[in-house]
């Protein structure tokens, strides 16, 4: 899925959280405590992105991008920004979404930072000055 909340929750123990729509093809595995991964996507990977969104369900998501299998045993994108690969810890039920806790067991990064952004209903990429910026 395209996640539209990811967030740092914690460093000790290192932990994300997700918000999943109760509607989405991913939410009945999140409810029965599957592992997961989240992978921060390149400038290059917005297909995958699209995909990821809606129009394709399933295993059909996979035939796109550089897929493999991370350490926890779920597919992850080779070539990603980066990647969590995160135990399920808790889960929250809120109004329409679920609120999924995962503690990070692995991470890596690849490549240039080039993230694919996606603000105000389109793509975009971050300037370099935005880059440096951050970095420094």
């Amino acid at each position: 899925m395209a996640a539209t909340a990811v967030s740092e929750l914690s460093m000790d123990p290192p932990s994300l959280l997700i918000c999943v729509n109760k509607s989405a093809s991913i939410s009945e595995a999140l409810q029965a405590k599957a592992d997961f991964a989240i992978n921060i996507l390149h400038s290059s990977h917005e297909a995958i992105s699209v995909l990821a969104s809606g129009p394709i369900k399933g295993e059909e998501r996979f035939k796109t991008g550089n897929w493999t299998t991370g350490d926890l045993g779920m597919p992850v994108i080779a070539d990603a920004q980066a990647v969590f690969e995160c135990r399920f810890a808790q889960s929250v039920s809120f109004g329409t979404h679920d609120i999924i806790i995962g503690e990070v067991i692995e991470t890596r990064t690849s490549g240039s930072v080039d993230p694919l952004v996606y603000v105000d209903g389109r793509y975009a990429t971050v300037t370099a000055e935005a880059q440096t910026a951050v970095v420094q």
